[in-house]
């Protein structure tokens, strides 16, 4: 199946949209292949106030309309306690929120940007759509990270080179319980490093300290900004590491 066909067949449909490449790609496909579609952004403290930007970004820039709903993720006990399964917890609330409103505005089918690299296994939340009837057209379709990525550059999305960024939640450890201040200064964290010249990183909690992943290209960078990494992170966290492993 092409998108296309895919969107001939769904020609009225609800994005669950992150200003990310793939959800990006599917909202200018949608409207390049005549389909009717809304974005929907949900907005909780698991999302760094930079992808709530590009969200809105992208969807002035493709004239799509996007519908924001602010939520308290943090209201979801079994989201909060953090297990391993985490992932198919909050994908199960957060679906369920544009479902509701999607149906509200119209629209039976709910689409997400789940491509074809993404791996079940590794990533529980495909479980929750599964269960609620999201449909993944990148994925149906066989199209890869990639070939999103490709598409997108010749499209000229500003998307097409935008890192895979996963949501904060992922920053604190399995079975930790989540608590928004950690959130926060993690954010905090990310942005400092961010504006000191890194990217493509991660600030994770590790035993109360900040433990950095990089790609292995900025090592060395990091070693010569060490004393400027330490004091921008010292005001949320007071131990800082560098994790030696590749991010």
């Amino acid at each position: 199946m092409e998108l296309s066909d895919f969107f001939r067949e769904h020609s009225r449909v609800a994005l669950a949209f992150s200003g990310g490449t793939d959800s990006g790609y599917l909202l200018y496909a949608a409207g390049r292949y005549g389909a009717a579609c809304r974005a929907y952004y949900v907005k909780t403290p698991f999302q760094p106030d930079f992808e709530f930007e590009d969200a809105r970004r992208l969807a002035d820039e493709l004239h799509a309309e996007l519908s924001v709903t602010e939520y308290d993720i943090l209201q979801d006990a079994a989201v909060v306690s953090n297990p391993p399964e985490r992932c198919y917890f909050c994908k199960k609330t957060i679906f369920s929120q544009i479902i509701s409103r999607a149906a509200g505005d119209g629209f039976k089918t709910v689409i997400d940007g789940t491509n074809a690299s993404d791996k079940a296994e590794e990533r529980p939340g495909m479980r929750a759509l599964a269960e609620l009837g999201v449909l993944s057209p990148l994925r149906l379709c066989g199209i890869t990270k990639d070939k999103v990525r490709a598409l997108s550059k010749e499209a000229g999305l500003f998307t097409w080179s935008k890192p895979s960024y996963s949501c904060l939640a992922t920053r604190i450890p399995s079975g930790t319980k989540i608590e928004y201040d950690d959130l926060l200064r993690v954010e905090a964290a990310e942005k400092e490093l961010a504006a000191i010249g890194f990217s493509n990183l991660r600030v994770r909690l590790f035993h109360g300290a900040a433990r950095i992943q990089l790609p292995e290209g900025q090592f060395a960078a990091a070693a010569e900004k060490r004393g400027a990494i330490a004091a921008a992170l010292k005001k949320y966290f007071p131990v800082v590491l560098i994790d030696t492993e590749t991010r």
